[in-house]
């Protein structure tokens, strides 16, 4: 029970959130004078997956890049897409292969299950954050 300034924080994973920055909210695109002279931008959708999101990849024995892949989607008109895991990029995967997850939604998520070394509890240098005088 948390009284006060105090609050139990044992057995607790922070999650980090950013920004990923995917796609444009900008509906048409302007000419230099600013006037509006190009279609609306498409939505990069294929096969109900769109860029950004977190999918699943099972690649059957059939094809050369067989496996299980957990990540990002980055697809292509064509039907293939690339797949950002922890360990690296795969390239070429059919998007009939993959579930998806987790739609994107602009942020990326993680959870901090180890400190850096060499930083405070509170991010800053001991440098920085000692108190004058000392």
């Amino acid at each position: 029970m948390a009284t006060g300034n105090w609050v139990p924080v044992a057995g607790v994973q922070p999650l980090g959130i950013r920004g990923t920055g995917r796609h444009s909210r900008q509906m048409c695109r302007t000419n230099a004078a600013g006037f509006t002279d190009k279609a609306p931008t498409a939505t990069s959708r294929v096969g109900g997956l769109r860029t950004g999101d977190l999918v699943r990849a099972v690649v059957p024995s059939s094809s050369a890049k067989v496996g299980t892949y957990v990540g990002r989607i980055a697809v292509r008109a064509t039907g293939s897409c690339n797949i950002t895991t922890a360990t690296g990029t795969v390239r070429g995967i059919q998007v009939r292969y993959c579930t998806p997850l987790h739609r994107g939604d602009g942020y990326r998520y993680r959870y901090h299950t180890e400190r850096r070394s060499g930083a405070s509890s509170s991010g800053l240098k001991a440098e920085v954050s000692a108190p004058h005088g000392q």
